[in-house]
């Protein structure tokens, strides 16, 4: 060991040299091996490492390598060999086994964290170049949190039988914060601007929860990237950062970070050209394509985003090959800068084998059907693009990477597809505040990716002020083997109403449900349902006072329903979209049999576009009506209601028509509503998970059967209110990612209403995960 020490004292970890030396120059041949002064490891362990074999002639470097051989094996500190008449010695001094490794000094970083860190184990070999490795591991751990000068000592404990404990004494330092970060050479940008762009932020009160205040170098070269896509952003080409130096304080507790830039000329885009070997690509249409025209700011993004469209155009026409490399040329006098685009056809590539990694719960085939490539199909980045999209779009990953590495030869490629799952299960909990202090609960289980199977079972009863309900639903997404998404439904629900109207509707039945894509972007979902509905008012409330047009529809009826949705998606991400559109329309047929007639439509979409990757702007338009057939007006559990998440700024039923006398809301046959919304930076760090948007929503709800307007005299009832009058509300939404599960917050003021419209300034839902 290099230096003793009694049992259970401490002695510095500094290692046994364990030199290659031979007693003597020998050479010979070897007639027998003897081994000498292992304790633990077996004799034939060590032969079976040993180079040499009795009969063997041996010279000193042959000897050398053989000790080198059996040194190689870290099992041993020490390693001696030599030759006596024809006997090959092998001393050896056996490596300490750890016992047990112990931290002390740590409380910034807990044990787990650290064991993380280091490759030392129990009952594992002690040998100096591992603890050493370990040292700097836990340094850097360290370095990361912001504790530069954190030091790590290494001691033994010497055990009976060869054993030691490792102890790793800790000296974590105090936390070096930023104190100020300024900029030398900025004049097209002030500090405060550029400091924005940073990751690494100054230290402040504040920041409490964060830990980008404290001094990290491998942040800061990221900080130098960022600065640099932010200026290239604006029209600086020629921008460059002459030197990023942080100096240490006197007091050693935090960093004085200064970023020397030179921002150069701003410049425009000059000519733009495509160029292209294959004469069945033309060069003027993939022109027209790119979002990039002459004399407007450069900006290196738009390169990227005119790659993106070039090679999704080749693709498209059936070139997946290709390969676009952009030049440029600047041109100082007139501050432009040309850019020619060369396509060229690449070298033919061929999905050799697809890899997935990371699943755990979710069982192979679940992720490969959701693949557009399998093996030996040629390979199309566009198409593998789609199926990391179709992925995230399952919901069971928090985070798809899809890699390409070259396979067994230039023209085969080894795809492998990294997920990270998350929980599928969701105990769902919704509440909300009205402007009458109006308090509502729901709880809900479901599990979306069941036995790891990819199928969806809910299983819910739910309780709370306005909805009781009990459902089993179960999906299969592959139904028969093929791309049909299959399903039934049994349930029974009570909706109270009596908050917002005078009335209870109650539903019992099933439902069969069968949905199939029409092409990559575009699916069609069939259904059936076959319900018993019934509608109850407060006992003597039709004797009384009661309004008219609600007590008109009292009793129990048959619903048997065929309906369709067609889906269309066209975003570019299924979670956090910056561009596209969705729309679905929607459409459901009463009287198949049944007691109940009636013809629903229902249409929707949303369009999204990025102004910036923190400011994205989405639209929202919303339509439906229904109308009865065969002479049957539309029961009330059959009409539209809308108002708290549907509409923000108005309770639940809280606009439409309405019995002014009973303040009973009817529910309307029609409604339009309009949405845009604006997702804004909040200056939170990504990792809390809390988004902000202002939002805006306008529409109508109205529309009643003649039928129900009129008394019984046929007079109309001045009582029941149905103008289609224009509802507007405006507000701030904040969606928290919290560790309990999403959480939204709605505040919301209205700017137009009806003035029997009910209205509610605040409204917030939760679920939590398992």
């Amino acid at each position: 060991m290099g230096q003793t020490a009694a049992p259970g004292s401490q002695t510095p970890a500094a290692p046994v040299t364990g030199q290659a030396v031979a007693p003597a120059p020998n050479t010979g041949t070897v007639t027998r091996i003897l081994v000498r002064g292992n304790q633990r490891v077996d004799q034939t362990t060590i032969l079976s490492y040993l180079p040499i074999q009795p009969g063997d002639t041996v010279d000193p470097v042959t000897l050398d390598v053989a000790v080198r051989t059996l040194q190689r094996t870290q099992l041993f500190s020490n390693v001696q060999i030599g030759l006596q008449n024809g006997d090959l010695i092998v001393e050896v001094a056996e490596n300490p086994v750890i016992n047990q490794v112990v931290f002390e000094g740590n409380s910034a970083l807990n044990e787990e964290r650290l064991r993380e860190e280091v490759t030392i184990r129990p009952r594992g070999i002690f040998t100096r170049a591992r603890v050493q490795e370990d040292v700097q591991a836990i340094v850097e751990a360290y370095r990361l949190t912001g504790r530069i000068s954190a030091t790590v000592t290494p001691k033994l404990v010497e055990l009976d039988q060869n054993r030691v404990d490792l102890v790793f004494e800790i000296d974590e330092g105090p936390q070096t914060g930023v104190r100020a970060i300024s900029f030398l050479g900025n004049e097209g940008f002030s500090d405060s601007e550029l400091r924005e762009v940073m990751v690494t932020k100054q230290s402040r009160w504040w920041r409490l929860f964060s830990s980008n205040d404290n001094y990290d170098p491998n942040r800061v070269e990221y900080d130098r990237e960022q600065l640099r896509t932010f200026y290239t952003n604006r029209g600086y080409y020629d921008f460059r950062i002459v030197s990023a130096v942080a100096e240490l304080s006197p007091s050693l507790e935090d960093f004085l970070i200064s970023v020397t830039v030179d921002e150069g000329e701003r410049y425009n885009f000059g000519d733009i050209t495509v160029v292209t070997e294959n004469d069945r690509l033309n060069a003027d249409f993939l022109r027209r394509l790119l979002p990039i025209q002459e004399g407007q700011l450069y900006e290196s993004d738009k390169i990227e985003g005119a790659v993106d469209a070039l090679t999704f155009a080749a693709g498209s026409a059936g070139y997946a090959f290709v390969d676009i490399r952009p030049t440029y040329q600047a041109n100082p006098e007139t501050r432009t800068v040309d850019v020619t685009f060369n396509v060229t056809e690449g070298q033919r590539v061929y999905v050799e084998r697809i890899d997935i990694v990371g699943n755990t719960a979710t069982i192979d085939p679940v992720i490969r059907r959701e693949m557009m490539l399998v093996e030996g199909d040629a390979f199309n980045r566009t198409l593998l693009e789609r199926s990391r999209n179709n992925l995230r779009a399952l919901g069971f990953f928090s985070d798809v990477t899809v890699t390409e590495t070259q396979g067994s030869a230039p023209d085969r490629s080894v795809v492998q597809v990294q997920v990270a799952e998350q929980p599928t299960g969701e105990l769902s909990v919704g509440a909300g505040f009205s402007s009458v202090d109006s308090f509502v609960v729901n709880l809900g289980v479901s599990q979306s990716n069941f036995r790891g199977r990819g199928q969806s079972v809910v299983a819910r009863v739910e309780w709370g002020s306005i909805r009781q309900n009990i459902d089993f639903r179960f999906t299969e997404p592959r139904f028969l083997g093929r791309d049909l998404r299959a399903g039934f439904d049994l349930f029974h629900s009570r909706f109270n109403f009596r908050e917002v109207s005078n009335f209870d509707y109650r539903t019992t039945g099933a439902g069969l449900r069968l949905q199939f894509p029409i092409n990559g972007y575009t699916a069609l979902a069939t259904r059936y349902t076959l319900r018993n509905d019934e509608v109850v008012v407060p006992t003597g409330y039709c004797s009384g006072q009661g309004s008219l047009a609600l007590c008109e529809q009292l009793g129990e009826a048959i619903s048997s329903v065929a309906g369709y949705t067609l889906l269309i998606d066209r975003r570019n991400d299924p979670i956090r979209p910056t561009r596209g559109f969705t729309g679905n329309l929607r459409q459901d047929f009463s009287g198949i049999g049944g007691d109940v007639k009636y013809v629903k439509t229902e249409l929707d979409g949303t369009f999204y576009y990025g102004l910036t990757p923190d400011w994205i702007v989405s639209v929202q338009g919303q339509f439906g009506y229904v109308a009865g057939w065969g002479g049957n007006p539309v029961r009330i559990n059959d009409r539209f209601f809308k108002g708290g998440n549907s509409f923000r700024g108005f309770e639940n039923a809280g606009i439409g028509p309405r019995d002014l006398l009973t303040n009973d809301a009817l529910g309307g046959n029609f409604y339009a509503i309009g949405t845009v919304e604006l997702t804004v930076p909040n200056g939170l760090p990504e990792e809390y998970g809390i988004r902000t948007s202002l939002f805006a929503d306008v529409g109508t709800l109205g529309y009643l059967d003649d039928r129900f307007k009129l008394n019984p005299n046929g007079t109309v009832d001045l009582n029941i209110v149905d103008d289609l009058g224009l509802r507007a509300s405006a507000g701030l939404s904040v969606h928290w990612r919290s560790p309990m599960g999403p959480i939204r917050f709605d505040f919301a003021g209205v700017l137009a209403s009806e003035e029997y419209d009910e209205t509610e300034s605040f409204r917030f839902s939760t679920s939590t995960q398992f």
